[in-house]
């Protein structure tokens, strides 16, 4: 199923799981990693001033198991992003994306994000030196919208595209719809605004020799599937979150891996003594749980397991056995309606 020419992180661009604030931090990334060991993880985006003046290991530390693991940055400053890059570099990061989507105001305000498809020559000189900066073998990708606002998308996204690809990008994931800057919040600039995947497909055909990669409303495996006819990934963000059972099947599914479907009691039992490590380092059960809770959606004993979760993983004290206990009661559930 896969081009053997493609290096490593190519071929697991096929199928990624969206950057998502305050959702795709270190343990989420851990979690997904044990239903799916092909797909590419995106941190939540990090700013690159963050970066420059934050605590770093915060920021970007990771679990080595995470890998393939891009690390998204936000910023419109060629230099600082460039820095950033430079910083991130001893964190061996698998990819790093440059965000030109977000549309909240908070990133307006920072001149960065969605706001950047106005300015396409900036977002290149920022690629640019984002690619002088980085290590070799290190992808240097973006993340954008088909516009804002009132542009043309026709126009907007090819004009966009052009620039990325002549300061050398490795790859433009686009989320397939417009976002508007004005009069709609981040939240429903998820939802109101049309798809347009036909407009992507168009600008795969213009770009045969540049990976693509398509997001947005995309809901399962089956969808994705379809897209991978006419671009070379998919990225999938809520649908992956809320249900994360799915990506238990990604790697038959997308890659072709005979028998590669992943068992969702195992990985359960691998979380909790994930969680028992959290926990002895001082961490909080809820930090990980809460990633989790979508887990068994659509099966008997769900709600029995979001209720579990939501309740007991909050206790002073609570760690790995929470997981544990919920798993014997979902189990119980399953063995009753077989």
């Amino acid at each position: 199923m896969e081009d053997e020419r493609k290096s490593p992180i190519s071929a697991s661009q096929r199928l990624a799981i969206a950057p998502m604030m305050d959702w795709t931090d270190r343990h989420c990334r851990y979690f997904h990693r044990q239903l799916t060991r092909r797909a590419l993880l995106y941190t939540e985006m990090v700013v690159a001033d963050a970066v420059i003046h934050g605590v770093r290991e915060r920021l970007l530390g990771y679990d080595a198991a995470e890998h393939p693991v891009a690390l998204q940055l936000g910023g419109s400053d060629p230099e600082k992003l460039a820095e950033a890059v430079r910083i991130a570099a001893s964190f061996g990061y698998d990819e790093v994306n440059l965000n030109v989507g977000c549309p909240s105001d908070r990133v307006q305000s920072g001149t960065f994000g969605a706001c950047l498809m106005l300015q396409p020559a900036l977002v290149a000189r920022c690629v640019e030196a984002m690619k002088e900066a980085a290590p070799a073998g290190q992808q240097v990708t973006v993340k954008c919208r088909i516009g804002v606002d009132e542009q043309d998308p026709e126009t907007a996204l090819f004009d966009l595209a052009r620039q990325v690809a002549d300061a050398g990008t490795d790859a433009i994931w686009v989320h397939a719809r417009k976002a508007w800057l004005e009069g709609l919040s981040p939240k429903e600039n998820r939802d109101i605004p049309p798809l347009d995947y036909n407009l992507v497909y168009r600008l795969k055909a213009d770009y045969p020799s540049l990976f693509i990669g398509i997001n947005g409303g995309i809901q399962d495996l089956n969808q994705a599937v379809e897209h991978l006819r006419h671009v070379d990934g998919v990225m999938l963000g809520r649908a992956a979150y809320h249900n994360p059972g799915l990506l238990s099947d990604v790697d038959s599914t997308i890659y072709g891996e005979a028998g590669a479907s992943v068992d969702l009691h195992s990985v359960v039992l691998t979380m909790a003594d994930y969680i028992d490590r959290h926990v002895a380092a001082g961490g909080k059960a809820n930090q990980v749980t809460r990633h989790m809770v979508g887990l068994f959606h659509g099966m008997p004993g769900a709600r029995g397991w979001r209720q579990h979760l939501s309740t007991q993983a909050v206790l002073p004290g609570a760690d790995g056995q929470v997981l544990r206990d919920a798993l014997e009661k979902i189990t119980a559930v399953q063995r009753a309606a077989a």
